[in-house]
C-alpha cells in the first residue's frame, strides 16, 4: 500500500499570493481593477495587467476609489480599487465609505505591514492597524494571513459586499502574503467561485396585501424612485410597475431615466405640488433622508398625515423618519414582481389628482422654457444647461456624470434623462469630488460616451484626472462651468489681505490642463459654442475639456440647499 489514499496529492508546480489573488478575482468575474501603484502592491498591479485583468492607475487613491464604487454599481459586481498601505489605505478609504452610505458594492484591497510589527508598533514604513480603521466605516473588514486562505477571504469579501444591501468592503493584504509560495494544485482547490452571490430577498405575502391596500385606498398617491431601483436593474418590472399604478412620480437624480423624463406619469416639473399634496408615498429604491427632507417640514404638508409604502431590502431602513404603513421588506424585483400578480383590474388614480399634476407640470415647463432657450454672454447656469439638455437629448446612450453646487442642482432638474444608469453623481452624501473617478469608470465599464458636467470648485478635487483621461484615451467631455468661484466669484475679503475664502483665479484656463496632456481644449463663452463643443467632442470621442465661462454672479449659496448653512446670530461691530 502507497498509501495515496491519505496523503494529499502534491504538484510540482508552486504558486504564490500574488497569483492566487489575480485567479481568485478572475474566477469570480472580476477583471477590471482601479489602482494608483505603490509599496507594497507594485507588482500585483503589474501581474494583474499581464494575466489580461484591466488594470486602470490613477493620480490619486480617491479617484481610483471613486471609480470602483461607480463601477460596482453600474455592474452590480464588486468594484475594486487597490492601493498602497497608511496613507494611500485613507485616501482610499473616504471612497469605501461613500460607497457603503450609496449602498453600492466595492472592495477596498490595500497592501499593509505585518502584525508582528504593527501589533507593537516597532515603526515598520507606513505602519497603521488599517483593518481597525475601516471597520466602523464599510460593511465587512477581513485581513488575509496565508495564502491557502486567499480564495475564502474574497469570495467572502464578494459576497458581503453584494448581499442584502450592498456596500463597501475592506480586505487587508499584509506584503508578506503576496510572496507567500504553496503548491499550485493546493492553490486552486482553495479557489471559491462565489454562487449566488445575492440571492432574492421575498417579502411576504401579507406584506404585500397590506401594501396595495394602502396604496389602492389613497386619492393622492405618488411614487418616488431612487437610485436603489435603478441598481436593482429590474428596468421593465419597474416600468410595468409605474404605468399599471397610473400614479404620478418623480425619480431621485440617479433614478432618472429608469422611465423617460417626458413620460406622462412623471412629476418632477411638479415636485413642489406632489410632495405637498400626496395622501399616499411610496418609496422603491429611495430613502426618506435629507435629500427628501426627512419627510417633513413645509415642502411636505401637515406632518403625519400621509401614508408611507417603504420598499427596502434593510428593515431597518423603515420608520427612519416617518411612520411606514406598509413595509415591504425584499429586494426590488422580486417585490414589484410580487405586487404586478396581484394588481388585476387595478383602478388608476382619480382624474382630479392627475390632471393636477398633470396642468402644475405643463406651467412650469413652459414658464421654465425662454430661461433654458436664452444665448447669454457671459453665461448663465439655465442658458448652459438649456444646450446641453438639447445634446443629451440627441445622444441618449451618453452618460452624464455631475457634480458642484449649483452645476448639480440646476443640472438635475434641467437635463432629461431617458435610459436607466445615465446620470452618475454625488450619491447621499453629496460628496464633491467624485467627477473623473466617475467619469473614467463609466467610460471603462460601458464604453459609451462620457459628458462630466463640473461646478470649478468640484472639479479641483480631481481635475488631475484629466492626465488618466488622455493616457487612456477614453471617450470623456468634462465641461467645466467656470464662474471663477465656489457658489459665485464675486466674494472680497473685508480686511482686503487676501481674496474672498470663495474666489478662484479669474477665468483659469482649465482648458488647457486638458491640452498639456494632448487631449483637446476648448474655451466657451457662450450657449452656443457650448453646445458645439460638447457636441464635437462626442463625435470624436476624443479626450475633451470645454471651459465654460459663467457670470461669476449667477451662482448662489451653496445652490439650493443653502439652508443646511448655518449663519451666525452674533454682528460684530
Amino acid at each position: 500500500m502507497d498509501g495515496s489514499d491519505s496523503k494529499t496529492e502534491v504538484s510540482h508546480e508552486l504558486t504564490d499570493g500574488f497569483h492566487l489573488i489575480i485567479d481568485a478575482l478572475k474566477l469570480n468575474g472580476i477583471n477590471n481593477v482601479y489602482h494608483v501603484p505603490g509599496i507594497p502592491v507594485t507588482d500585483l498591479g503589474r501581474m494583474m495587467q499581464a494575466e489580461g485583468m484591466r488594470v486602470i492607475s490613477f493620480r490619486h487613491e480617491s479617484n481610483a476609489g471613486n471609480a470602483a464604487a461607480t463601477a460596482g454599481y453600474l455592474t452590480r459586481k464588486p468594484g475594486v480599487c487597490l492601493t498602497v498601505s497608511a496613507p494611500g489605505f485613507l485616501n482610499g478609504l473616504v471612497s469605501l465609505a461613500h460607497a457603503t452610505t450609496n449602498c453600492w458594492p466595492m472592495i477596498l484591497i490595500s497592501g499593509s505591514s505585518e502584525r508582528e510589527i504593527v501589533d507593537l508598533q516597532k515603526g515598520d514604513y507606513e505602519e497603521m492597524d488599517q483593518l481597525a480603521v475601516a471597520k466602523p466605516l464599510c460593511k465587512a473588514a477581513y485581513r488575509i494571513l496565508h495564502a491557502e486562505d486567499i480564495g475564502v477571504g474574497i469570495a467572502r469579501a464578494i459576497r458581503a459586499a453584494v448581499s442584502g444591501r450592498p456596500g463597501g468592503v475592506y480586505l487587508d493584504i499584509p506584503a508578506s502574503l503576496l510572496g507567500q509560495v504553496i503548491d499550485a494544485k493546493t492553490g486552486a482547490q482553495s479557489l471559491i467561485k462565489v454562487i449566488d452571490p445575492s440571492p432574492a430577498q421575498i417579502p411576504a405575502p401579507h406584506a404585500v396585501d397590506r401594501a396595495l391596500d394602502v396604496l389602492k385606498g389613497a386619492r393622492k398617491p405618488l411614487l418616488i424612485l431612487g437610485k436603489g431601483a435603478a441598481y436593482a436593474q429590474c428596468d421593465a418590472i419597474v416600468r410595468q410597475f409605474v404605468e399599471r399604478t397610473g400614479a404620478p412620480y418623480i425619480a431621485m437624480s440617479m433614478a432618472k431615466g429608469l422611465l423617460p423624463d417626458d413620460h406622462p406619469q412623471y412629476a418632477g416639473a411638479a415636485r413642489s405640488l406632489v410632495l405637498k399634496e400626496s395622501d399616499c408615498v411610496m418609496l422603491i429604491g429611495a430613502r426618506l433622508n435629507w435629500l427628501l427632507g426627512h419627510g417633513q417640514g413645509k415642502q411636505w404638508g401637515e406632518r403625519f398625515t400621509k401614508k408611507f409604502i417603504h420598499v427596502d431590502i434593510d428593515p431597518k431602513e423603515m420608520d427612519s423618519n416617518q411612520p411606514i404603513s406598509a413595509p415591504l421588506v425584499g429586494d426590488i424585483e422580486s417585490t414589484l414582481s410580487l405586487l404586478l400578480a396581484r394588481m388585476d383590474q387595478w383602478a388608476p388614480p382619480p382624474t382630479d389628482w392627475t390632471e393636477a399634476v398633470n396642468a402644475k407640470r405643463a406651467a412650469n415647463v413652459e414658464r421654465m422654457a425662454p430661461r433654458l432657450a436664452n444665448n447669454n454672454v457671459p453665461m448663465d447656469f439655465h442658458g448652459a444647461l438649456g444646450r446641453l439638455k438639447r445634446v443629451f437629448a440627441d445622444h441618449p446612450d451618453a452618460i452624464l456624470v455631475n457634480e458642484g453646487a449649483n452645476t448639480l442642482d440646476f443640472a438635475r432638474s434641467i437635463i432629461d434623462m431617458s435610459r436607466p444608469r445615465k446620470r452618475l453623481d454625488v450619491g447621499t452624501w453629496g460628496v464633491m469630488g467624485i467627477g473623473m473617478g466617475t467619469a473614467i469608470a463609466a467610460a471603462v465599464e460601458t464604453g459609451h460616451p462620457i459628458v462630466a458636467v463640473e461646478g470649478d470648485s468640484a472639479f479641483g478635487f480631481s481635475g488631475m484626472e484629466v492626465e488618466t483621461i488622455c493616457r487612456y484615451g477614453l471617450p470623456v467631455c468634462v465641461v467645466v462651468f467656470n464662474n471663477s468661484g465656489i457658489y459665485r466669484g464675486t466674494d472680497a475679503d473685508p480686511t482686503g489681505r487676501d481674496p474672498g475664502t470663495t474666489v478662484f483665479v479669474r477665468e483659469s484656463r482649465y482648458d488647457l490642463m486638458m491640452q498639456a496632456f494632448g487631449g483637446e481644449g476648448v474655451t466657451a463663452r457662450s450657449p452656443d459654442d457650448l453646445e458645439r463643443a460638447v457636441r464635437d467632442a462626442i463625435a470624436s470621442g476624443k479626450p475633451t475639456l470645454v471651459n465654460a465661462i459663467i457670470d461669476p454672479e449667477a451662482g448662489t449659496e451653496s445652490g439650493r440647499i443653502g439652508n443646511l448653512n448655518p449663519q451666525s446670530a452674533v454682528q460684530r461691530k
